[in-house]
């Protein structure tokens, strides 16, 4: 079965509270001095908006368990449901926010302590983020996730393709972010944002680079739209994932 492996590499989670389902959304694995840990939105875990703080479900819950739908072992496409308590014993929530941007960044790293069993863990590295194509406005870039929880097929990632919007090397907001035009919708929270590219690329540098295989460059994580008629959304960008991940410590 031939699979691109970014399309492995995004993972449906849900959010619930006692027992009952509040949202969906997607997330990814990166490597950590700690050891594996789960990458999404900060607003996923909190089940709240991320400026006002206002429950994000109507029944005004806040998720106290995060279901992740891993990758199985030796079975491409099929996958293993896993759970991560949100909070320790004592009630402390459990994700690590980063070390400078705390609760502003919408994003954070959930260790995970549920990965026995017969997972297959596919990474992101944003410290190694990959070839350095040329990535400026108009650059194709690609959202991978489950909008309204739809998948792929075989719990596979939809990938929304769209183009950068904004200057990347200019922060967006005074905060580690560049805006994308993609219709991008509910459920993508917590994607991974890549470029992905055949046959050649331009490079930062000038010039072109050849090759025969696809090449990824991970740009960082979708975390919404500006509002909610726009099609521009928001990516906190790969060196700030990478500034949490360096700040784990066991």
């Amino acid at each position: 079965m031939a699979i691109y492996e970014e399309s492995l590499k995004s993972l449906f989670l849900e959010m619930s509270v006692n027992g009952n389902r509040l949202s969906s959304g997607t997330g990814f694995i990166c490597t950590s001095p700690i050891g594996p840990v789960l990458i999404t939105n900060r607003h996923n875990v909190t089940g709240r908006h991320q400026d006002t703080g206002q429950p994000l479900s109507s029944t005004g819950g806040v998720p106290d368990k995060i279901s992740i739908r891993h990758n199985r072992l030796g079975h491409t496409g099929e996958t293993l449901l896993k759970d991560e308590a949100l909070f320790d014993p004592e009630g402390e929530p459990r994700w690590i926010e980063h070390p400078t941007l705390g609760a502003v960044a919408d994003f954070v790293a959930l260790p995970l302590s549920n990965t026995y069993g017969g997972l297959q863990l596919h990474y992101y590295d944003p410290s190694a983020p990959g070839p350095a194509f040329k990535i400026g406005p108009t650059a194709i870039i690609s959202v991978l996730g489950f909008p309204f929880g739809i998948s792929g097929g075989a719990s596979l990632a939809v990938w929304a393709t769209g183009f950068v919007a904004s200057e990347p090397d200019v922060d967006y907001g005074g905060k580690p972010t560049f805006l994308i035009d993609c219709r991008t919708r509910q459920g993508q929270s917590g994607s991974p944002v890549i470029a992905y590219r055949h046959g050649s690329a331009d490079l930062e540098t000038g010039g072109t680079m050849m090759f025969d295989q696809p090449l990824t460059r991970f740009l960082g994580i979708y975390s919404g739209r500006v509002n909610a008629e726009a099609d521009l959304g928001i990516v906190w960008k790969a060196r700030a994932i990478a500034e949490l991940i360096a700040s784990l410590k066991q």
